[in-house]
């Protein structure tokens, strides 16, 4: 591709030359390094079971819309923020990146910090940090992760 490019271009300059070889040479080194890194990990064996996880997550993301949308909509704005501790039984990174994604993906919900299994979540009411606690939707990426 390189020579290709010098061909089309017809940039003879020596300081664009060595600009040119060096991004090449650049490049090279750390695509390598990311696919030794790659290799180091295991690689992604969810197969379809996010599927079957996919109908759940929507529907709790569309009842999470209609419950944000009511506090807002309400004129005293009922709404009484906390921040809470969740425990995360995924044994993957795969695991718990989807368990932190999908409580930050429902509305009212952010996943602020994850460290040691252990998620910091921000919850816009009781109700919804209470939803958090549950374990509901951990337990489902648990299953869907292979834990149960």
């Amino acid at each position: 591709m390189s020579g290709t490019w010098w061909l089309w271009s017809a940039h003879t300059e020596v300081l664009i030359i060595i600009f040119g070889v060096f991004s090449v040479w650049l490049s090279l080194f750390l695509f390598n390094r990311m696919d030794r890194e790659a290799q180091e990990h295991a690689p992604y064996t969810l197969g379809l079971k996010p599927i079957f996880y996919l109908p759940y997550i929507l529907w709790e993301i569309i009842k999470a819309n209609f419950d944000v949308a009511k506090i807002i909509l309400h004129p005293k704005l009922p709404i009484s923020p906390r921040m809470i501790r969740v425990e995360a039984s995924q044994k993957t990174i795969v695991g718990q990146v989807i368990y932190a994604n999908s409580i930050t993906l429902t509305p009212g919900t952010i996943t602020l910090d994850v460290r040691d299994g252990e998620f910091i979540v921000h919850a816009l009411t009781k109700d919804t940090a209470a939803g958090v606690q549950s374990g509901e939707m951990c337990r489902r990426v648990s299953r869907m992760e292979g834990d149960s």
